[in-house]
């Protein structure tokens, strides 16, 4: 099940880097504008967990959006060795030309499934991730 799993988390990933790669944008990429926009001001510590990817990653893929004019980075007043981002009014009128990919992606990969079949396994891929990050924030290793 968890090969499949991860085989379905690569497919994803390809569907949507090719949906986003006319627009010069990865799929992390997408994830930081989708939030950005969404949720406003965010700070990239918080965006980091948010989007489960390490810190070094997040900030190769926040410089890329600054160069690219889609996000502002500053430094937070309140705290100086935190960096808070927001969505530039370029970045905001990409967002509002771009497809979903995630929409894409669930109509191809699901759009003929059960409801309830999908529910079912909702259900135990979310127990699952529950039981597995339970597990990790005990701090044990077996």
């Amino acid at each position: 099940m968890g090969g499949w799993a991860k085989r379905l988390h690569f497919a994803s990933r390809a569907v949507m880097d090719s949906v986003l790669s006319p627009y010069d944008l990865g799929s992390t990429q997408w994830y930081v504008l989708y939030v950005l926009v969404n949720d406003g001001l965010t700070t990239q510590r918080d965006l980091a967990r948010l989007l489960a990817v390490e810190r070094a990653t997040l900030s190769g893929v926040v410089a890329a959006l600054v160069r690219k004019g889609l996000v502002d980075q500053a430094t937070d007043r309140a705290d100086q060795r935190r960096r808070v981002l927001r969505v530039t009014d370029a970045g905001r009128e990409l967002w509002e030309t771009l497809p979903d990919p995630t929409a894409l992606i669930l109509t191809l990969a699901f759009g003929d499934a059960d409801p309830a079949e999908l529910e079912t396994a909702r259900r135990v891929l979310q127990a699952a991730v529950e039981r597995l990050t339970a597990h990790l924030a005990k701090g044990s290793g077996k």
